[in-house]
């Protein structure tokens, strides 16, 4: 959430900020709200005053032993805090409607993030690698493992519909080694505490994160008392573990890494990817999340962004690295990478992560804080999250990099320790 002083004090700042987004403000209806929670609050004060000075004013009298005017005193108050109580309702409904129209707001993004008003305004900050050259045509993921099944989408179609896949044999350990490969080296290399966490969450924990109420359609519900939500991506979970904390600034930077599942109802993408595994309900990611002080926060974006490269160079898969535009960046984010990976049956470079800053835009919907060493009021600290990497797409990515004219994969060598005896996978 947007820092509430900010829209009080720097109104048409925000607003020029908003509007590289395109992004308008009603601001009449922003106003209204303001001058009405202005007007509560100096009432509620007013009230609380006068009631303070009752009460010692019957504490006087009681002390003079003036029963009679303790009396009327005493009736004063009463009336008093009947009326405080209909101004302190009026404050906290007029405060909850200011904050839900506060909550459908962006975050604010970072001067460096480029204007556009959509992803052809994205700028190319750097690549790596040299796509691969073939002397046969290369196929897609979808026909390379079409005559196995070992992608089988006709399966994943009758239990569960489109939109799902069931991985066979070898390619399902290919995921796993992926999966596996990617944890151990955020762990042991870059430092990243390895979690296990819940895949359904509360409401309250999408809210923190900047998924509610925004993106309640993508989301997939289940029914019952609990009301509980499937995550989308392990950023929800790993975000809340410093939701309602005040850290020690000796205990940050803190830094997550967790494989899960991630679960989106892609209510926005019908028609777009619907060959294949790039876009699917059901997915695996490894995700990497940052907490850290707020002068940090723009070296953490960097490092985080770095720790995801190393995934896609010591796997050998070129990619380039994009700063997307103010028209194509996430609704929480400051700023954000994307990380495309070259797909030879594309010819094009497709997103496998985004790395994020949202700065204190979760951290403030969280309450999530640190104390700084100096002593002081708690600050907010600043969270980060980015793909380290998305697996199935990894898996989409080696295969068709790594196939050879027979129509086979030759394993990547870094997955050696974690595919046992197997080298080639043979498809054809």
């Amino acid at each position: 959430m947007i820092d509430p002083n900010l829209l009080r004090n720097h109104l048409e700042q925000v607003v020029a900020n908003l509007a590289k987004r395109g992004v308008s403000i009603d601001m009449i209806k922003l106003k209204h709200l303001e001058e009405k929670r202005k007007d509560y609050q100096v009432k509620t004060q007013q009230l609380q005053n006068q009631r303070n000075t009752l009460s010692k004013e019957i504490g006087q009298a009681k002390a003079k032993k003036n029963e009679q005017e303790a009396k009327l005193l005493l009736e004063q108050v009463e009336k008093v805090t009947v009326d405080l109580d209909v101004i302190e309702k009026s404050f906290d409904k007029i405060q909850e409607e200011l904050n839900d129209y506060l909550c459908t707001l962006p975050n604010l993004i970072h001067e460096s993030v480029p204007e556009g008003k959509d992803e052809s305004a994205n700028v190319e900050i750097r690549k790596w690698g040299t796509p691969k050259t073939f002397d046969f045509q290369p196929k897609d993921h979808v026909d390379l493992t079409n005559k196995t099944s070992k992608i089988d989408f006709e399966a994943s179609a009758k239990m569960s519909g489109s939109r799902f896949v069931v991985l066979k044999n070898e390619v399902a350990k290919l995921h796993r080694a992926l999966a596996q490969f990617m944890l151990n080296v955020h762990t042991t290399e870059h430092g990243y505490v390895e979690m296990y966490v819940p895949y359904l969450v509360e409401s309250q924990a999408l809210f923190g994160v900047g998924q509610l109420p925004k993106f309640y359609d993508d989301l997939f519900h289940l029914k019952g008392e609990k009301g509980l939500t499937l995550i989308p991506t392990a950023e929800v979970s790993l975000t809340n573990m410093v939701r309602d904390t005040i850290l020690a600034a000796s205990a940050l930077p803190l830094k997550f890494v967790s494989h899960t599942p991630c679960f989106r109802s892609e209510a926005g993408s019908y028609g777009k990817d619907t060959k294949g595994m790039i876009r699917q309900h059901q997915f695996d990611k490894v995700e990497l999340v940052h907490i850290v002080a707020p002068e940090q926060s723009y070296q953490a974006l960097e490092e985080l962004t770095h720790h995801a490269e190393v995934i896609l160079q010591r796997l050998d898969l070129p990619y380039r690295v994009v700063a997307l535009s103010s028209g194509d960046i996430g609704f929480a984010a400051a700023k954000t990478y994307d990380l495309e990976v070259w797909l030879p049956s594309q010819q094009k470079y497709r997103e496998i992560s985004s790395c994020s800053n949202t700065e204190s835009f979760q951290a403030r919907r969280l309450q999530a804080r640190f104390r700084p060493q100096s002593g002081g009021k708690p600050e907010l600290v600043h969270t980060l999250n980015g793909s380290g990497l998305a697996v199935g797409r990894t898996l989409i990515a080696v295969l068709e990099n790594y196939q050879d004219k027979d129509g086979n994969v030759h394993v990547p060598e870094v997955l050696y320790p974690y595919m046992g005896e197997t080298r080639l996978i043979n498809l054809a």
